[in-house]
């Protein structure tokens, strides 16, 4: 067998040029045409994935590092063959949205860094971008995806919370026939999809347009619909036959600095969420312009934040974070990017104060040099403090992008939900203490993927249609 691999060159989604995205929110990577993704799809090898499955061994595929378990072979060969309705019923077998995962999963991380030629110098498949443009292809050809719109509909479900978590459920509740019903707290759909990734990561329309076709398939959405009381769950849990949590994790982690209260000091998701409501003309006004921006941290959420305070204006945008770039937990082209749009990176440094003037204003940042020690249980080397290093970094606004915690509501104690020390449900396939309460998502685990979330969502969904017995 030839192996195209070997012929054709790896090519990722053009990207448009840095000085021009910096000007505006538009998508920053040019979707593949019809002769990039078939050549791109060429270079598949198409590994005996399903043969090899169950086996004890140390081998990796494109699908043992997919945690939807995609049918990512399958649908190459099907693009490869420029069947775009074949390609376009595998892909959303699995997943409940993958032209939303194949633009924002971080694929270097799983699919494409599990792909066998992946490990060789000809570099991975190009999975994600392949799986955007089938799918986009298939809409353009009139191809929508099911919900089961056949089906009489059985049964109600209450799903709290719109993000990756709960439109997954609702997305494979409604497939099988199960009415669902979705609560969101804000004032728009897609969670952290909306509100937490930039809209030069994904146009929100790509994320819109999928409510749209739940909604005329049967989902009914209820927006600004916040679930805080005991009164407020008691009166879905009398309504509904099964409810379903996918809220999250919506609180931003502290740095415990000193003066952290300070004017211009604000969490990563506040910023965020403005900065898309902006875009959405709620707001008209802009904080960060002319401003010398520090943001801290070093993952996905950080390098949002730095890329969005360069489109807001801002005068000077700086990452600081405690370990060196090869530690860095994001995806590792959102820091190229980052570094093309002008963001400056201050590595092996901590921040220890924020230094204010006479008004509790933000002036600077007090910082410490740190280095690596000796690996902790999990074999991450420990950071150390380097004493007597301080040195300051002038700036105006400060941005926590350090991880998210949870929330314990509380209506989980009087709905009979069991918790965690850090205010998780506990459950056992998806279903809490309550056996009428499943949840899933970042809700059960702490801050995650959005793949994962979506995992958590439709293994949710399967178990809450065994429940109900439909």
């Amino acid at each position: 067998m030839k192996r195209k691999f070997k012929e054709i060159p790896k090519q990722i989604q053009r990207k448009r040029p840095a000085e021009e995205r910096v000007n505006d929110f538009y998508p920053v990577y040019i979707e593949f045409s019809d002769e990039e993704a078939k050549n791109q799809a060429q270079r598949c090898i198409t590994c005996p994935i399903d043969i090899m499955r169950g086996l004890n061994s140390e081998f990796e595929f494109c699908r043992t590092g997919c945690p939807l378990n995609n049918y990512i072979p399958q649908w190459i060969k099907a693009v490869k063959k420029g069947d775009i309705k074949k390609a376009f019923k595998l892909s959303n077998e699995m997943s409940p949205f993958p032209e939303i995962l194949g633009r924002v999963c971080p694929h270097d991380n799983l699919c494409q860094g599990s792909c066998t030629i992946a490990k060789t110098e000809h570099g991975s498949v190009a999975i994600g971008a392949i799986e955007v443009y089938l799918n986009e292809r298939a809409f353009e050809m009139g191809l929508k995806p099911y919900y089961g719109e056949d089906k009489k509909r059985k049964k109600r479900v209450a799903v709290i919370g719109s993000g990756p978590a709960g439109m997954s459920c609702a997305t494979f509740l409604l497939r099988e026939g199960i009415n669902v019903e979705i609560f969101e707290k804000s004032d728009r759909p897609g969670g952290l999809l909306t509100y937490g990734i930039p809209n030069f990561k994904i146009d929100k329309n790509v994320i819109f347009r999928r409510f749209e076709w739940m909604k005329k398939a049967g989902l009914k959405l209820h927006l600004n619909k916040s679930i805080e009381t005991k009164e407020d769950m008691k009166k879905i849990l009398d309504e509904f036959d099964a409810v379903f949590i996918g809220v999250g994790a919506p609180s931003g982690r502290s740095a415990r600095m000193k003066n952290e209260d300070a004017k211009g000091v604000y969490h990563v998701m506040d910023v965020l969420t403005r900065s898309q409501k902006i875009i959405f003309e709620d707001f008209d006004e802009c904080d960060l312009e002319g401003k010398r921006v520090v943001v801290l941290g070093g993952g996905d959420s950080a390098m949002d934040a730095v890329r969005t305070a360069v489109r807001r204006g801002a005068k000077e945008v700086t990452c600081v974070y405690r370990r060196d770039e090869e530690n860095m937990p994001g995806s590792k082209k959102e820091v190229i990017n980052a570094k093309e749009e002008g963001v400056k990176f201050k590595f092996y440094t901590a921040p220890k104060e924020v230094k204010v003037n006479e008004n509790n204003e933000v002036i600077g940042l007090v910082c410490q040099k740190t280095e690596l020690g000796e690996p902790d249980e999990s074999g991450r080397r420990r950071v150390k403090v380097v004493e007597g290093s301080d040195f300051e970094i002038d700036c105006d606004i400060i941005i926590l992008a350090l991880g998210f915690d949870n929330v314990k509501f509380e209506w989980y104690e009087s709905a009979g939900i069991e918790t965690d020390k850090w205010g998780c449900p506990l459950v056992k396939n998806y279903q809490t203490s309550n056996p009428k309460i499943f949840a899933g998502g970042d809700a059960i685990r702490g801050a995650d993927l959005a793949v994962t979330a979506a995992r958590d969502g439709r293994e949710a969904a399967k178990k809450i249609k065994e429940f109900l017995g439909v």
